[in-house]
């Protein structure tokens, strides 16, 4: 049964706020400055606590234990195949039914000299959602004083077992509440290639390049300028790019609104991002009441599909092993 939940609120000395509960390890709320200084929540999120208990678009969840989605709903591992909660169509996505997004975290909050934030625990059990093992699991949300909202996740289990964890979170640079869509951001990707999906977004196998494709973000554009000649799904990126860099932590993305001159980076040591434009938004109150295209997501993590893909990096976690990435959003202006 789920008992009460704590918000917890960050600051710092420039005035950036973040907003965390412990439902879900959620972030509610992160607040930042435009060019002129005015404050302003950029990531999409309900007004009252009810409605994250209720089911939603995973608005900045902790999702997992396997973020993006997992075909037919099973995997084989060790001679065995696992059949998880068919939540997708007959396809798994991200941790089922309940995922790590609609549990209760133990929460911890801390403070040093230039950060605060909130350490979240949870212990999923054997055969939660169809997974084996035991997996205890803890994601850190910070505040800096340099202006980074940092994401660390980590993991260790008592038998074998995939493991993908990630932030859901909706972006849109103009203001939660600007009436804008996030179609005249300008996007870059520190990416070569990407996973071509099919009609239900599972990844084909194949890596594929991005020159030549709707996928090409290697200079920065407008997220509308290409987004009508997808052809692989419906109008609207929901892909996942395949990171250049080999570096523990390296920048994958930029984005920013031209209107409001705010900037967001991100930087992970996962091998992929996922792009998604909100296209499944539909103004509905489940959904926040926010349209298509009102957010962006930038999931930094594995490969989806990857425990039935052993051509993709390996997402098995083994007793013993320490899963542990981090990704960090790092604010600023441009004029």
């Amino acid at each position: 049964m789920l008992g009460e939940v704590t918000a917890f609120l960050c600051t710092n000395r420039d005035g950036l706020s973040l907003e965390v509960i412990d439902y879900g390890a959620t972030v509610t709320s992160m607040r930042v400055p435009d060019r002129d200084g005015s404050l302003d929540d950029i990531t999409l999120g309900f007004a009252d606590l009810a409605s994250y208990l209720g089911p939603h678009p995973y608005f900045g969840s902790t999702v997992g234990r396997f973020a993006n989605r997992i075909a037919n709903a099973s995997f084989p591992l060790e001679g065995e195949v696992h059949r998880l909660s068919a939540n997708n169509g007959p396809n798994h996505l991200h941790g089922g039914e309940r995922s790590f997004a609609r549990v209760p975290w133990r929460a911890s909050p801390f403070e040093t000299t230039d950060e605060s934030g909130v350490v979240f625990e949870y212990v999923s059990p054997n055969g939660e959602e169809g997974y084996p093992g035991r997996v205890s699991a803890e994601a850190i949300y910070a505040l800096t004083d340099d202006n980074e909202l940092r994401m660390s996740f980590s993991a260790t289990a008592d038998a074998p077992t995939p493991i993908n964890l990630t932030n859901h979170a909706y972006w849109n640079l103009a203001g939660r509440g600007s009436g804008s869509t996030i179609l005249g951001h300008v996007l870059s990707v520190a990416a070569d290639r990407y996973l071509p999906v099919t009609a239900a977004q599972i990844p084909t196998g194949e890596i594929e390049a991005v020159a030549g494709t709707p996928m090409d973000f290697r200079e920065a554009k407008e997220l509308s300028r290409d987004i009508e000649s997808i052809v692989d799904t419906r109008v609207g990126y929901d892909h996942c790019f395949v990171l250049r860099h080999r570096a523990t932590l390296a920048q994958a993305a930029r984005v920013s609104d031209p209107a409001s001159g705010r900037v967001m980076e991100v930087v992970t040591s996962q091998p992929g991002l996922q792009v998604y434009t909100g296209n499944n938004l539909n103004g509905s109150e489940a959904h926040g009441g926010f349209p298509r295209f009102a957010g962006l997501c930038l999931e930094a993590q594995h490969f989806p599909d990857s425990p039935n893909r052993p051509e993709f990096p390996s997402t098995v976690l083994s007793p013993g092993e320490r899963y542990a990435q981090m990704t960090i959003h790092r604010f600023s202006v441009e004029n």
